[in-house]
């Protein structure tokens, strides 16, 4: 399904190359990742409700990639690094959260760039996708005023299994 380990799709956490110009190949290639993504929510959440409104296990097991998909799916850009690690695009990086099975999502870019002056309205954007797919996505201010959004499984009586 394209999403798997091995499988060859790596969804974008804002820490790699910039993705260069855009060819349709890659577009095709998170198309399909989410369309996987939400045939196994399909699958395997059981329930009431839609299965599609909540993440399957394989989510909760890989939530890095999984937000990371489901950003770069809804058309938000990813920030990008350059071989020595300094930012050069602006957009959304990824990583672990503070707590086992969050996510940190953060609105970054090159240093003049703007990224921080954008980052309230991109962050609650990012939010609004990661809600309507079932996270529970919270924007927090920190070190430096910097916001971020944490984002966590839904609570345990909203989840499907």
């Amino acid at each position: 399904m394209g999403i798997g380990e091995g499988a060859g799709f790596e969804p974008a956490t804002g820490d790699g190359p910039p993705m260069g110009e855009p060819d349709g190949r890659r577009d095709a290639s998170v198309r399909t990742a989410f369309a996987g993504l939400l045939e196994i929510r399909r699958l395997t959440n059981t329930g009431p409700g839609r299965p599609e409104d909540s993440p399957a296990r394989w989510e909760l097991n890989q939530p890095v990639r999984a937000v990371a998909l489901a950003l770069e799916a809804s058309g938000t850009a990813a920030s990008a690094v350059d071989p020595s690690g300094s930012r050069v695009a602006t957009g959304y990086r990824v990583g672990r959260g503070e707590t086992p099975g969050t996510v940190r999502v953060e609105w970054l870019g090159p240093p003049g760039g703007g990224a921080a002056h954008q980052e309230e309205d991109a962050l609650a954007r990012c939010a609004g996708v990661l809600e309507g797919l079932g996270w529970t996505a919270l924007l927090y201010r920190g070190p430096r005023r910097r916001r971020y959004v944490e984002v966590e499984p839904p609570t345990r009586r909203d989840h499907r299994s």
